[in-house]
């Protein structure tokens, strides 16, 4: 209880500028809630994936292939099944997986422009609430007869503000950093499944076709 009274002290004294920073707190940890469950949903072990859906396709089982990417929902499986219908209905199976995996990468990335923004916001913020702090700690009107520490007690409540925009700040560069290195896990997983899915079907529609001119 002392800790909690002790907080929403410093919090009144930190000035208006705190209902903001506690706003940019929430968001933070709502997007890093987010795309924690996001990540987590559409994530799988893409070697493990990959050694199962490499047999299949070079043995031209493309409906247990496409099976298979039904039944793992995840972005990489997702990115696979796109190519394999779009060979199976004779489509363009390079620059689907490519659209494919652009769409994609944009959804993982989704959100990380608002955490870069309070990034930058939430130490402006604090910056502004405590020059608001010293503007009043250092009026005239404050200062008081016989009471020296007036000012420097002012002056230590308004650096709460900074304090609070820095801490803010911090924890969203945190949430940033590591969902920006799932990311480019995420990425790299991409980049094989769809080096894997294209270079393997690639032949089988070249041998199709060449079978197709000799007949």
């Amino acid at each position: 209880m002392d800790f909690l009274s002790q907080s929403i002290g410093l919090f009144h004294k930190g000035g208006p500028v705190m209902y903001l920073l506690l706003l940019c707190s929430l968001a933070v940890v709502a997007i890093a809630a987010e795309r924690f469950m996001y990540y987590k949903s559409n994530t799988i072990d893409a070697q493990a994936f990959a050694c199962k859906l490499r047999p299949l396709l070079e043995r031209q089982r493309l409906q247990d292939a496409v099976q298979m990417c039904e039944q793992q929902p995840s972005v990489i499986s997702r990115i696979a099944l796109e190519g394999l219908q779009s060979f199976l209905h004779g489509g363009n199976v390079t620059g689907v997986l490519e659209a494919a995996a652009m769409l994609a990468a944009a959804r993982l990335r989704e959100y990380f422009n608002y955490l870069s923004a309070i990034v930058t916001l939430a130490p402006l913020f604090g910056l502004l609430g405590t020059v608001i702090g010293m503007i009043s700690s250092f009026s005239v009107f404050q200062i008081q007869s016989g009471q020296p520490m007036a000012i420097t007690g002012g002056v230590g409540e308004a650096l709460v503000a900074t304090a609070a925009g820095l801490s803010v700040a911090a924890l969203a560069l945190i949430v940033h950093t590591y969902f920006s290195h799932r990311l480019d896990k995420q990425i790299t997983d991409m980049e094989q499944i769809c080096a894997l899915v294209a270079n393997t079907l690639s032949p089988k529609r070249n041998s199709r076709r060449d079978n197709h001119e000799i007949a």
